[in-house]
């Protein structure tokens, strides 16, 4: 793990291997660790940087609003410091939104964008309510909170298959503080849409989803990558992909390195 200081706020990193840059980052209540299993295997290809994103993992909070414009900041202040001109960004569900950020914020410095269990569209107004209803909720019990938020990321199927796997997410999504909760689902409630991106801009692209997804519905999803050519990829289970499907998505992630 390797640190730079960011606005008087300690951001935590990671960077493995050498060749093409690729940058991964993680969803709310992950961190880099996630990723453990994909820098084993992509690490000997290419260089892969993983960063703890505001407030979760090893990364301190920088305010009670993270948007996804400040962690895609945070994202280049670490690319500057490895002084890297241009990167592969994959992004999972929030990370997802911060990549797009980055797109949209220093397009210059992407070659290619992975959206994984994620949206280039803003909350609708009902999720904007549910994610109110989730501060309130973390703030009333904040073990409770986290505990299904977790579980209600896979399939139904899934949460009895994958028990052990649940249970290590549960306990790395612990370690993020109640503020980092608190203000990253203020920054996720507030972030503007970017679909634009998936449709006028020339970088590869790809959408990953589960057809089971109990977060994003895969059907109404997929609509925002019709008349694009952005791929799309559907795997049968849930919000993980990263687990529920790791085997097979290392293949197709393997894929698109290769074509960029």
């Amino acid at each position: 793990m390797r640190h730079l200081q960011f606005k008087n706020t300690d951001i935590a990193y990671t960077d493995t291997g050498k060749g093409a840059a690729i940058v991964l980052l993680h969803g709310f209540l992950e961190n880099q660790k996630m990723w453990d299993a994909y820098i084993a295997v992509f690490a000997q290809k290419y260089r892969i940087i993983t960063i703890d994103l505001l407030g979760h993992g090893q990364t301190e909070c920088m305010g009670y609003v993270h948007t996804m414009e400040d962690n895609a900041d945070v994202v280049h202040a670490v690319l500057t410091q490895l002084r890297i001109r241009r990167a592969v960004l994959v992004g999972h569900s929030m990370g997802g939104y911060v990549a797009l950020a980055f797109a949209d914020l220093y397009p210059e410095t992407i070659k290619g964008l992975v959206l994984l269990n994620s949206t280039a569209r803003a909350d609708s107004p009902d999720r904007k309510q549910n994610r109110d209803r989730a501060i309130r909720a973390v703030k009333q019990n904040y073990r409770a909170f986290v505990g299904l938020a977790i579980a209600n990321l896979f399939s139904e199927n899934n949460q009895k298959r994958l028990i052990e796997e649940i249970e290590n997410i549960k306990k790395e999504a612990l370690k993020t503080p109640l503020q980092a909760i608190v203000a990253t689902l203020e920054g996720m409630k507030t972030r503007v849409d970017r679909e634009v991106l998936l449709h006028n801009t020339s970088f590869p692209k790809m959408l990953v989803l589960g057809k089971k997804d109990p977060i994003l519905g895969f059907e109404e999803t997929k609509t925002q990558v019709e008349n694009t050519k952005v791929e799309l990829v559907g795997f049968s289970d849930g919000h993980m992909s990263s687990i529920e499907n790791q085997e097979e998505l290392m293949v197709v992630l393997g894929a698109f390195f290769k074509k960029i």
